[in-house]
């Protein structure tokens, strides 16, 4: 079975607050999604909030356009990988994945 894909594009995303909106369009996460790490960890683990259909295929999110904020904000980079990480290793259902490209 394929995987339900969900694209979160970073492009002109300049700081943390640019990409927790980000992660909240992409994956339709509710109102009450706190824009910070723990709140984004707790979403990309609790299956409840996941994108319909994702439960049942598993969920694929795709990173593109994270060179320039992972060039302007490397910390946070860091961090937003260690939170993707962690969440992957601790759902199986879930994967991510950074596109490679768009360096210019």
């Amino acid at each position: 079975m394929t995987q339900l894909v969900v694209t979160l594009d970073l492009d002109g995303v300049t700081d943390k607050a640019g990409l927790m909106d980000r992660c909240a369009r992409a994956l339709d996460l509710p109102d009450w999604f706190g824009r910070n790490w723990d709140a984004l960890a707790d979403s990309l683990r609790d299956h409840t909030v996941w994108p319909e259909g994702a439960v049942e295929q598993g969920l694929l999110i795709v990173v593109r356009n994270w060179r320039p904020y992972a060039k302007a904000r490397p910390d946070e980079w860091e961090t937003a990988q260690e939170v993707f990480s962690e969440a992957v290793d601790r759902t199986p259902a879930l994967s991510v994945t950074v596109a490679l490209g768009g360096s210019s």
